[in-house]
């Protein structure tokens, strides 16, 4: 296999949980399927690429300046949701339990990957959380070594501020991630947070 269908087949190999064997399965798909399909994925790729960016506010995917539920007015403003990812806050808000507001940090603090707290949104958590409407921040980070990590680093930063802080409670894995947590599990832990 060489040319345009082996570059496919490493540019597939690289998404996460495809290995060669399934790149090449979706590249032969891809080479078998009708047209107007392989230029409609193409374009929607495309899409995301030009068009979707960070809300300006919670830092979450949005093809807005800034996404709908920040805008949204019924939301309670008092209170932030933490997460690492835009797919931590999908699963957050597919619960249906919670009702405040969302920041995305964009990762978490990782020294073997090269990840600090330098490369998070973190300052854009704080500038928030000294507003005077904010009373509550939730650390909703993966309950493993490095979202504690995590968590204790903003702990840190955001006590002299004065806001509660919590964190999901019962519900959640240890070691586990939060995307791949059950609705109902999400809907426990948040309604169970704990103090930091």
């Amino acid at each position: 296999m060489t040319g345009p269908l082996e570059e496919l087949v490493l540019a597939l190999a690289r998404l996460p949980g495809l290995g060669r064997r399934s790149a090449e399965r979706l590249a032969y798909h891809l080479l078998a399927a009708p047209e107007e399909e392989v230029l409609g994925l193409a374009g929607a790729i495309r899409e995301l690429v030009t068009r979707v960016r960070p809300c300006r506010v919670c830092h979450d995917a949005t093809d807005r300046e800034v996404c709908e539920i920040c805008e949204d007015a019924s939301r309670d403003r008092a209170a932030i949701c933490v997460v690492e990812t835009p797919r931590d806050r999908r699963a957050v808000e597919e619960s249906s339990t919670w009702r405040g507001l969302y920041h995305v940090l964009g990762g978490r603090v990782s020294p073997l990957s090269g990840i600090g707290p330098e490369h998070l949104s973190i300052e854009a958590l704080l500038a928030r959380a000294r507003g005077d409407e904010v009373r509550e921040v939730v650390l909703a980070l993966a309950p493993n070594a490095e979202g504690d990590a995590t968590a204790a680093h903003l702990a840190e930063q955001l006590r002299p501020l004065g806001v509660r802080l919590t964190r999901p409670a019962r519900g959640l894995v240890s070691g586990g991630e939060m995307d791949f947590a059950p609705a109902s599990a999400l809907a426990d832990a948040m309604n169970g947070r704990r103090e930091v």
